[in-house]
């Protein structure tokens, strides 16, 4: 459950880059008052944590692959 949580936040937080890089509009900051609210960072915070998370996903064993693949 933690890890489709993360992942799902790792992807807002992917589209949210996405906006930014062509558009220049933060939809985070624009939601919650700016970059440098308190709340937009515990969002930013919350997704940087979830996209750490990812990371093991990485290098974690499928139980449902194959064996020999």
């Amino acid at each position: 459950m933690l890890d489709r949580i993360s992942l799902v936040l790792s992807i807002i937080g992917g589209i949210n880059w996405l906006l930014v890089g062509l558009f220049r509009f933060d939809l985070v900051a624009y939601l919650f008052g700016g970059q440098a609210a308190t709340l937009s960072r515990v969002i930013y915070t919350i997704v940087g944590v979830a996209a750490l998370w990812c990371i093991s996903l990485l290098f974690r064993e499928r139980a449902d692959e194959p064996i020999g693949e």
